[in-house]
């Protein structure tokens, strides 16, 4: 058996193990990482710690720091009451706010775990406030930040068209962006509708205060929704004034919000990094509110992701995933291969690094393209989408910092849902994009 194929199966059981053991697959992957690496790639305890995912450890610590500090001091709570006003109280519209704000930070040039990193704690924040299912709000994050993606001045879109342009081969930047932009959107409006999105419709007001109401139903004419309560939710009848009121604390986490998305947007700081040393400045300020905040930043999800993402570069450093993209490419069947290409770029995705894996992918089957019996901008585009569509896996940066951001649930049960709502989109997204794509020639 090669050391290829071997790797891949111990991937294999540590999925089973994790899944039926109950044991933190990030352990698991940690000591597969020390035993595949050491005795099939023969890499010593620095090869294998070279693939430790540093800037994403940093970022997992450093926002949900960041947003512990916030939600001790009611910056979150202060956000949510805000955020409900600005819609009127149709909180039906919420996940397409934060769909539509991730959307527009990563078509404008933001990284996407960058601007996830920035929305998805206020997402999730709503979504535990107003009974919002957490697999609906994360999942519309994600996929808002993956619609925007490939716009042409995007760190997607840069990357695909400048590798096209480099290889000599024919590229549409409009095309691919708007392969990305309909294909998260329908994902995300399957989704709205199958998780109970509709149904919120009937919650308009149902959730906030008197004043609150009265407030979001003047703003909107006096129709803006049944002013019932809903069961099962955490209906308010009078908010605390206390809740609303700006406190020196609060304005400057406000103020550190603010600084964190210029410095990500405008100065292309480094998320994490950014989000620790705010989190230090308010803790040094006003430890009393901090004092408990470290306890709630998401180890077991830091542990988890670390340690699957360093079994991966382990994976990648002994060629295992050149190796898989030689053999597809080797297939003589074009459709076939153009098929596998597709799926490649999403199981490998799901785990590791989306522009990483395209960059690599892209290359290896610029020989198969250059057959020509395939259509370079669709096939492109369903490579493309289908390594990206699938970060909603716990797995992937922005799955993790979904999970990692998890207010007020089972963050076990949560992370269960993610792994298998990201398996169906690794099974499925691939097929309907070859079909929708590659298959017609485009």
């Amino acid at each position: 058996m090669s050391a290829e194929l071997l790797s891949i199966l111990v991937l294999a059981v540590l999925f089973v193990v994790g899944t039926t053991r109950s044991v933190n697959m990030g352990a698991l992957a940690f000591a597969a990482a020390f035993g595949v690496g050491t005795l099939a790639a023969g890499l010593d305890a620095d090869g294998i710690f070279a693939g430790f995912p540093g800037d994403l450890f940093v970022v997992l610590v450093g926002v949900t720091y960041f947003f512990a500090i916030a939600r001790a001091n009611g910056t979150t709570d202060w956000l949510v009451h805000a955020g409900i006003r600005l819609v009127r109280g149709r909180i039906a519209l919420i996940p397409w706010v934060m769909f539509t704000v991730t959307g527009v930070l990563t078509a404008i040039g933001a990284v996407s775990p960058a601007a996830v990193a920035i929305v998805a704690p206020l997402a999730m924040g709503f979504a535990a406030r107003y009974g919002i299912k957490p697999l609906l709000m994360g999942a519309l994050v994600v996929h808002g930040a993956q619609a925007g993606g490939f716009s042409p001045i995007s760190i997607y879109g840069s990357t695909v068209n400048g590798i096209l342009e480099r290889e000599g081969l024919p590229g549409s930047p409009i095309a691919l962006f708007l392969a990305s932009l309909f294909a998260n959107l329908a994902i995300a409006a399957l989704l709205f509708v199958a998780l109970g999105g509709l149904r919120l419709r009937g919650r308009d007001l149902g959730d906030l205060g008197d004043e609150e109401a009265k407030e979001a139903k003047e703003g909107d004419g006096g129709s803006g929704g049944t002013g019932g309560t809903v069961t099962g939710t955490r209906a308010r009848t009078t908010p605390d004034a206390d809740l609303l009121r700006l406190t020196p604390a609060r304005i400057a986490t406000l103020v550190g919000l603010v600084a964190l998305v210029v410095a990500v947007l405008v100065f292309d700081l480094d998320a994490g990094l950014t989000a620790i040393t705010l989190a230090v400045l308010l803790a040094v300020v006003w430890p009393e509110d901090s004092k408990a905040a470290v306890a709630h930043i998401t180890w077991p999800t830091v542990l988890l992701i670390c340690g699957m993402l360093t079994y991966v570069a382990v994976l990648q450093e002994m060629g295992t995933i050149d190796w898989a993209g030689e053999h597809v490419g080797s297939i003589g069947i074009p459709l076939l291969a153009a098929l596998l290409f597709c799926y490649i770029g999403a199981v490998v995705s799901a785990f590791a690094s989306s522009v990483g894996i395209i960059g690599a992918l892209i290359p290896l089957a610029v020989p198969f393209l250059e057959q020509g019996e395939i259509g370079v901008v669709g096939m492109v585009a369903a490579l493309s989408v289908s390594a990206t569509v699938v970060d909603v896996s716990p797995f992937s940066t922005n799955g993790a910092l979904v999970l990692a951001a998890a207010e007020d649930t089972d963050r076990e049960r949560f992370f269960r849902q993610l792994m298998l709502y990201g398996g169906a989109v690794t099974l499925l997204a691939p097929l309907v994009l070859w079909l929708g794509l590659v298959v017609p020639g485009l």
